[in-house]
């Protein structure tokens, strides 16, 4: 009965998990909160188009309307409009190819067997993009819905119309899409953990308890910050697409700060990223050489405090660039002058306390070549 307890342990947390999600929703925005709100638009464009199709008008295949404005309600406003015009020339595609050569030939069967291979085929269009597949649905509901009559293809083709535009309408107007504060919180998260990886480097060296199981961790953590920095990347361009074709775009550009701002803090936390992983390799690979050079206690407790000065500046960093008021420009100009001081204190350090050792030299140097190009990356801001 092992498989039974295991079937209920997942049921279990998959419960668990999903009111999670519920309690999320209900307790304030984020993406719980969004993908629930799109549900309960998709749902309400499906029945606004059965509604006018089915209900009123009563036309032979209104299911297709509510099909289609459940499509289209997608994550960006941008993407329905896009989307809802390549579906609609594929389902008029595939309806007409499918309506022309069963009158020529009297045959659904035989139809079906010519037009599904050439509509399959035309839908790797690329102008249809990922819309493509809908040409053989066209084609299937003409073929499959019983006698193929031109005005019943027509009718198809206007309740296909009609509910894309219900399903587009319903996702303009009401509470249209906007994740720039998605973006905020990748760009907040990545840069946090930034400023962990550093402040933990900097404890290890102030105090020397530090091995190389230790070290090999911290670049372990600098590696996955490149991972961040390109789902931050991901997130800015879903905030920059959420804004394309919304008519609430003028309200969101006034209460967030510009796609602009968040590229140049990403393409700050891209450096930071990179020289992070640096910085963490060399104090790996110096705790892990078979000549292991014994740190010297003022050098590293110098770097450490530079380390740590960095990590401050750039969470300053962050918030000035996604707030920017005087006081935050402020504090980050006050931040970059003292990270100027204890790299001019580390590097000052370098001549009297370096050890009499290739390995040091090498050691210390690319630290000092690896706090430069931190230091540079964050004054340019």
């Amino acid at each position: 009965m092992e498989w039974v307890r295991s079937a209920t342990q997942q049921v279990r947390r998959r419960t668990a998990a999903a009111a999670l999600a519920v309690r999320h929703a209900w307790a304030g925005p984020g993406p719980e909160r969004d993908m629930a709100v799109q549900a309960g638009k998709a749902a309400l464009a499906a029945w606004v188009a059965w509604a006018v199709v089915g209900w009123w008008l009563q036309a032979p295949m209104a299911f297709v309307a509510p099909w289609v404005a459940v499509l289209l309600v997608e994550s960006t406003v941008y993407r329905s409009m896009a989307h809802g015009l390549q579906q609609l020339a594929a389902i008029a595609v595939g309806t007409v190819m499918a309506t022309a050569v069963a009158l020529l030939l009297g045959s659904s069967l035989v139809t079906m067997a010519l037009v599904l291979p050439a509509v399959l085929l035309l839908g790797q269009w690329q102008r249809l993009g990922s819309q493509g597949i809908y040409a053989a649905t066209g084609a299937l509901f003409v073929l499959t819905g019983g006698q193929v009559t031109v005005t019943s293809s027509a009718a198809r083709i206007a309740e296909a119309v009609f509910g894309a535009l219900v399903g587009v309408l319903v996702n303009a107007l009401i509470r249209p899409p906007v994740y720039w504060s998605d973006a905020r919180s990748a760009l907040e998260h990545t840069a946090g953990e930034a400023q962990k990886i550093l402040t933990a480097v900097a404890d290890g060296l102030a105090t020397g308890e530090w091995d190389r199981h230790v070290a090999r961790d911290w670049h372990e953590r600098a590696l996955r910050l490149s991972r961040l920095v390109d789902q931050t990347w991901s997130a800015i361009g879903w905030g920059h697409e959420s804004m394309r074709g919304n008519p609430s775009a003028r309200r969101a550009r006034t209460s967030h700060p510009s796609a602009e701002a968040y590229a140049d803090a990403v393409v700050v936390l891209d450096y930071v990223a990179v020289h992070t992983a640096g910085v963490t390799r060399t104090v790996w690979e110096a705790a892990d050489s078979v000549k292991a050079v014994p740190p010297t206690a003022g050098l590293t407790r110098a770097y450490a405090r530079f380390l740590r000065h960095t990590a401050h500046t750039i969470g300053l960093y962050g918030r000035s660039r996604l707030a920017p008021d005087g006081l935050a420009v402020e504090r980050l100009r006050e931040a970059v002058e003292e990270l100027h001081g204890t790299l001019e204190e580390f590097r000052g350090q370098l001549p009297r306390g370096m050890p009499d050792d290739p390995d040091a030299l090498v050691i210390y140097g690319t630290l000092l070549a690896q706090a430069h190009r931190l230091t540079d990356q964050l004054v340019e801001v």
